[in-house]
């Protein structure tokens, strides 16, 4: 059991950099990761298809022999972990627990915290990172806003033009008035705008990555069960080397590209793969 890889699954390729975050974090382990690009976005979908849509995801990989599954889409996060849970039996870490919690331990030494959001308007509308820092913190006050543009511009890479900082001007202008203490990154796209979002709301504000956060609790988690694994892996552990088995449902050339650019290299191991009907085959 210790030795079997840590799954992830994603809505996407914006998932890339929680596997970066689990990857730095933990080079002894193994990933498979999956990115539902076929059906991607899953912000628009109703719960009982975003809920099938992630059981789906996380039967094929547990068909695949994991330890334990981190689900990096938010919009599944928010809406879909109990169901998962439920039928696959293992452990499930999403991003939304984690980034909440993590921004009220940064900001536990302020009188009165100032906690900001930004997310899809789908993360926004769920509420889910209001109710996760609520859980962790009654003193903390929360500010949401939705950054949709901030998708499409870390997937075509423009992370230093003049466009995107006009663009973060107008979405971050409110949550400068609000004057946080941290901000929540709460789109698995977001880390890779970093540098324009903390120029933008200035050097004092502390930006919570949610794959990051989960990072830290999958690892707190595999020593509490007792599931990391104990052999040293040889050598320098590379992203997307030959250890990481990759799966698209779709589009796996554009995958591929998308990954250059948030990680600096494409997968060696990379696979297209159909995943539907795996709800239909249990009930």
């Amino acid at each position: 059991m210790n030795e079997l890889p840590i799954g992830i699954f994603d809505s996407g390729v914006g998932g890339l950099t929680v596997y970066r975050a689990l990857h730095d974090r933990l080079p002894n382990e193994r990933f498979v990761y999956l990115g539902d690009t076929a059906r991607v976005p899953y912000g628009t979908k109703s719960l009982a298809t975003v809920e099938r849509y992630a059981i789906e995801n996380s039967e094929f990989l547990a068909s695949l022999g994991i330890k334990l599954l981190v689900v990096a889409c938010n919009t599944a996060s928010a809406l879909a972990l109990p169901k998962i849970r439920e039928r696959i039996g293992l452990d499930v870490v999403g991003v939304i627990g984690p980034g909440g919690r993590k921004a009220v331990v940064e900001t536990s030494s302020q009188d009165e915290p100032r906690i900001a959001v930004i997310a899809t308007e789908a993360t926004v509308s769920s509420g889910a990172y209001t109710d996760a820092i609520r859980r962790a913190s009654n003193a903390a006050s929360v500010f949401q806003t939705a950054c949709p543009l901030f998708v499409p511009l870390a997937e075509e890479g423009w992370t230093a033009e003049a466009e995107t900082f006009s663009i973060a001007e107008k979405y971050l202008k409110k949550v400068r008035e609000f004057d946080p203490h941290s901000l929540v990154l709460g789109c698995t796209h977001y880390p890779i705008l970093r540098d324009v979002i903390q120029q933008t709301v200035g050097e004092n504000v502390k930006l919570i990555d949610s794959g990051e956060a989960t990072a830290e609790e999958v690892e707190r988690l595999l020593t509490d069960r007792g599931l990391a694994n104990p052999n040293e892996i040889l050598g320098t552990r590379e992203l997307c080397d030959d250890l990481d088995h990759f799966y698209v449902t779709d589009a796996a050339e554009r995958f591929a590209k998308v990954a250059e650019r948030f990680l600096g290299t494409t997968p060696n191991k990379l696979e297209a793969i159909e995943v539907y009907g795996r709800d239909e085959l249990k009930t």
